[in-house]
């Protein structure tokens, strides 16, 4: 069983930056497909950022430029660096941890950014 454990989030001012931590038990974590999804509320939750096992990327449009997922397989943490944050960047933000053999999906429990002056 794997579990997710996420740090970093909090209240920061419009222009700010946070950073998102996610590290993950388990030795399965080197082949797994990572990412951070948001949900805000009364939205559905969306994709923000994935990063690959062999460190490929891919961003959702409204973060491009500013947001910045890696990888550390030694610590088996993924990190989402958050510059220049909006107010609309507030949100619930979810860890996200899947493989293909065997095919499983993780979730972590979630950390609120909230982005206000």
């Amino acid at each position: 069983q794997v579990q997710l454990v996420e740090s970093g989030g909090g209240l920061v001012q419009p222009g700010g930056s946070l950073r998102l931590s996610c590290t993950a038990s388990g030795s399965i974590f080197s082949v797994a497909a990572l990412a951070w999804y948001r949900q805000a509320p009364g939205k559905e939750r969306e994709l923000v950022a994935a990063i690959s096992s062999n460190h490929n990327t891919n961003y959702a449009d409204s973060v491009k430029g500013r947001f910045l997922i890696s990888r550390d397989n030694v610590k088996n943490t993924v990190y989402l660096q958050m510059n220049s944050l909006k107010p609309e960047d507030t949100a619930v933000y979810y860890c996200f941890l899947g493989t293909l053999i065997p095919a499983k999906v993780y979730w972590g429990q979630g950390t609120q950014v909230t982005v206000s002056s």
